[in-house]
């Protein structure tokens, strides 16, 4: 039998000790500590750690998961720095999550503690892509935003992750500043939290109109659409948020033809048709494969639970479908958008693209034969934004991407 950690006691002891922590949750402390001691020390034997990105850990009581205290800590650590950076003038803070189990709780949480720090707070009414809260920051003029999402991680985790003014997820300095203002949270009694969502702005569905104009803007070719517009397209949200935008985004551009896995268009974050929602994984694709097949399809796209993923199967020489990778997909993306631009005369001489290093080289032969640059920045799509950021006004960015199946076309948005 396990023997109970010194640290977790200490954690769990300081919960049940506070007035702030509700009778329910210090029942399932005591649960644990009698009934199962290595799920206890797990959960409580350090506290769910604040990293560059934000946070991700399993849900579950104890310091060391991802339930309503640790986000509500992790928030007012957030929104303190927020405020000391922004002195003197109206701050704002835009909010929106993805499918996950407690996401929108959780979101709520974020955004009650944000407003009684006295911030302007915008919540999404609705669930959300990842791309389209980067682009709630730069809309709405925000300071900050926040997703709660775990991206593509199986449905026991969730995840926070941070934004900072352009859009684009923290970076130096402020990831290792706002990491020190979390750390300084180490009782629930130092969270300011208002019981409801009043003074809250909600963003409503017609929102996604704003987002979607932009998007139009970056068709390239209208005209080939019209002549292709009954291309068979499979799709398959996995669950998530890009049942939201995806089929809308498809259907503006011309397409006619649009097959949706019907299976995985139930939002539900148990994702009960694939273990892991994860478009890089065949198992993921085994349904949306099978639809593609059965009506003969001619491309089968895939989104992750925040859809700031995409994957894709085409039929190879031997009328079977195939995966295709990150490198290979951000290469063809690549080369299209150049070589499009370029017949166009569109391409005028200061332009550039950004991958990251573990990302193929191909990208940087493809972009330099058409005469723009190629900046490579280290791994994490932060590091593509903070480039653009460092660039604007002086470049014009067409396009970055990353072996990890994230690209970004256009400079509205400052995420994949």
């Amino acid at each position: 039998m396990a023997n109970i950690d010194l640290a977790a006691q200490k954690n769990a002891q300081q919960w049940l000790d506070s007035n702030a922590i509700d009778s329910s949750t210090k029942d399932i402390i005591n649960d644990m500590m009698q009934n199962n001691i290595e799920q206890f020390n797990e959960s409580f034997y350090r506290n769910l750690e604040f990293g560059t990105g934000g946070l991700r850990g399993i849900m579950g009581i104890g310091t060391n998961r991802m339930n309503q205290y640790t986000v509500a800590m992790a928030t007012q650590g957030f929104a303190n720095y927020i405020i000391k950076s922004n002195p003197n003038k109206e701050i704002k803070v835009v909010i929106s999550f993805d499918s996950r189990n407690n996401s929108k709780e959780f979101a709520q949480i974020t955004a009650r503690v944000m407003v009684a720090n006295g911030i302007k707070v915008f919540l999404f009414k609705e669930l959300r892509p990842t791309p389209v809260l980067s682009y709630a920051v730069r809309y709405f003029g925000c300071d900050a935003g926040v997703m709660l999402t775990a991206s593509h991680n199986p449905k026991e985790y969730n995840g926070y992750k941070a934004y900072w003014n352009d859009g684009g997820q923290l970076v130096s300095p402020h990831d290792t500043l706002v990491i020190e203002e979390v750390v300084k949270i180490n009782d629930y009694s130092q969270v300011k939290i208002q019981d409801n969502l009043d003074n809250i702005t909600i963003v409503e569905k017609s929102f996604d109109n704003n987002y979607l104009e932009e998007v139009l803007k970056l068709s390239l070719n209208p005209e080939i659409i019209k002549k292709h517009s009954d291309i068979k397209i499979c799709y398959t949200p996995l669950h998530g948020t890009g049942i939201t935008m995806v089929p809308k985004a498809l259907e503006m551009y011309g397409f006619k033809n649009i097959n949706i896995v019907s299976e995985q268009a139930i939002i539900d974050g148990n994702f009960p048709t694939c273990k892991s929602p994860n478009p890089e994984e065949h198992s993921a694709m085994e349904l949306g494969i099978k639809l593609a097949k059965g009506i003969n399809a001619d491309i089968l796209l895939a989104t992750d639970p925040d859809a700031d993923r995409v994957g894709i199967a085409v039929k190879d020489q031997n009328n079977e479908f195939i995966l295709i990778n990150g490198n290979q997909t951000a290469t063809v993306l690549t080369y299209y958008i150049l070589k499009t631009l370029k017949e166009n005369s569109r391409l005028k001489g200061n332009e550039y693209t950004i991958k990251t290093i573990v990302t193929s080289e191909l990208i940087k032969k493809v972009s330099e034969s058409f005469g723009v640059k190629n900046y490579d920045v280290f791994t994490g799509f932060k590091f593509i934004a903070d480039r653009m950021l460092q660039l604007e006004g002086k470049e014009k960015y067409i396009c970055g991407g990353e072996e990890s199946y994230g690209f970004l076309i256009g400079d509205f948005v400052r995420d994949k």
